[in-house]
């Protein structure tokens, strides 16, 4: 293929300088990213066009650009609650001939470019270009505008099979010969990602709770030299089963189990513990409590704008958040740290002995990464777990309203058995973070999950018939 110019047509292997030159390759790409990216169950921006890219890095992981490391800004209209533009972390392929069994991970073929006659494609789904990403993970040091890490918790062996998991919305995982587990983060923001410094701080501690990370990857803002990680390398549990499908089963074939949240509300006790210990808290003071309270009074009054059914709940829903704001006169000091965040049942794995591990330290990845890492009392993640039980029960039919109160009460049993402090004696904290939990969930189905809405709106017009205490 020639150019009107008289150029010489694009070669078959293009040479390393064409493929990590942003300039140079984003024309060829746009077009494929446009109509790509909205299409892929992690972007965040679905609904609203997308006017433009941006190419921050390329970094080729192979000689050539049979790998290339991206990272993306996409300009789209902005919404009130977004910033100027996310962006997303690419692993792309790009062969003359792509496998059939390659087919479903198709970018688009590229026409124009350093990198014209070949097609571009998701590379995590090849096993022979994952494998290159562990290799990456197993040697640190730098390549390009990435940086590879290794901690002192665990080791990468060579020559583990790559699967790639299909089930996650925010991010991507790969398993590697079911002995370790990469999460490549789709949408990244500057900062250190929490289910990086969260683990790490809990392995310092000695808490194993929690999967120490083995390895890690990240990036540098070439302007602040901020840190944004990419990546993280942890341990796979094998065999351990999904704290959500296990509620499910014992619903469904109606099973108590009560011994399993009793064990899992110990478990998360020993977590907020060893993070207590491990990294800064704080105590709220008067005026920050009642930041927290119009916080969340903003949040129930924005969601109820976008979901129309709550719209009747909000006077009774906003007596939980003015309880809250009442709480800084009592005088009484309350502990803030860090957290898990984004606390539930699928979050929660527990291996054949029964000991729970809990996972995903990142936080609700729709918040900004500033939120997600501030101190909140530990009320923050009981009241997730709480509604987790609450939508297990609500998910079998017939409504097993018995089954969840009596998880709930187990659960906060077992915190209290290993914390010393039992959540339920401070029903004003738990009430106002159930409710907002609750609010954030009616926002989430009425956007991504119409029929899973009533599950949110059951739990608000009940938390709506509580009275202030």
């Amino acid at each position: 293929m020639s150019e009107a110019a008289g150029r010489p047509a694009a070669p078959a292997q293009p040479t390393a300088v064409a493929a990590d030159d942003p300039a140079a390759l984003l024309p060829s790409l746009e077009p494929l990213l446009r109509a790509w990216l909205p299409r892929q169950r992690w972007f965040a921006g679905k609904g609203r066009p997308v006017s433009g890219f941006t190419l921050e890095s390329v970094t080729p992981l192979l000689p050539g650009a049979a790998l290339l490391h991206l990272l993306v800004r996409a300009h789209q209209p902005p919404a009130a609650d977004d910033g100027p533009g996310d962006r997303y972390q690419l692993l792309v392929g790009t062969a003359e001939v792509l496998p059939q069994h390659l087919s479903a991970a198709t970018i688009g073929a590229i026409t124009r470019g350093p990198l014209a006659g070949r097609t571009a494609y998701e590379a995590l789904q090849d096993p022979r270009q994952a494998s290159v990403l562990l290799e990456r993970l197993r040697i640190p040091g730098a390549l390009g505008a990435l940086s590879f890490h290794r901690g002192p918790h665990g080791e990468v062996p060579r020559g583990l099979v790559p699967r790639p998991l299909q089930a996650e919305q925010s991010n991507s995982s790969v398993v590697y010969g079911d002995r370790l587990i990469a999460k490549f983060f789709r949408r990244v923001v500057a900062g250190t990602n929490p289910d990086l410094e969260l683990p790490l701080a809990l392995a310092r501690a000695g808490c194993d709770r929690v999967p120490a990370p083995v390895a890690w990857f990240e990036t540098r803002s070439g302007d602040t030299g901020e840190t944004t990680t990419l990546g993280v390398l942890q341990p796979f549990l094998k065999g351990a089963a999904d704290g959500w499908d296990l509620a499910l089963k014992h619903l469904t074939n109606e099973r108590d189990f009560t011994e399993e949240a009793r064990q899992l509300g110990r478990a998360t006790a020993e977590v907020h513990t060893a993070l207590a210990g491990a990294l800064p808290t704080v105590t709220y003071s008067r005026m920050q409590t009642e930041q927290l309270a119009a916080a969340m009074t903003r949040r129930l009054e924005t969601t109820a704008q976008q979901v129309p059914a709550l719209l009747a709940h909000v006077p009774a829903l906003r007596t939980a958040f003015a309880a809250l704001h009442d709480l800084a006169s009592d005088g009484r000091a309350r502990r803030a740290q860090r957290v898990h965040g984004d606390l539930h049942l699928g979050q929660c794995l527990r291996e054949a002995d029964g000991t729970w591990r809990i996972i995903d330290f990142e936080g609700e990845p729709s918040r900004p990464l500033a939120e997600r890492r501030m101190p909140h009392p530990p009320h923050r993640d009981i009241a997730g777990m709480l509604r987790s039980f609450d939508y297990a029960a609500r998910s079998v039919r017939p409504w097993n309203a018995a089954w969840s109160d009596a998880c709930r009460a187990a659960y906060c049993t077992g915190y209290a058995e290993v914390s010393g402090s039992d959540p339920r004696t401070d029903p004003v904290l738990l009430r106002a973070y159930e409710t907002d939990k609750a609010v954030y969930e009616a926002l989430y189905e009425a956007r991504h999950r119409p029929d899973w809405l009533p599950v949110p709106m059951a739990a608000l017009a009940r938390l709506a018939e509580e009275p202030p205490r």
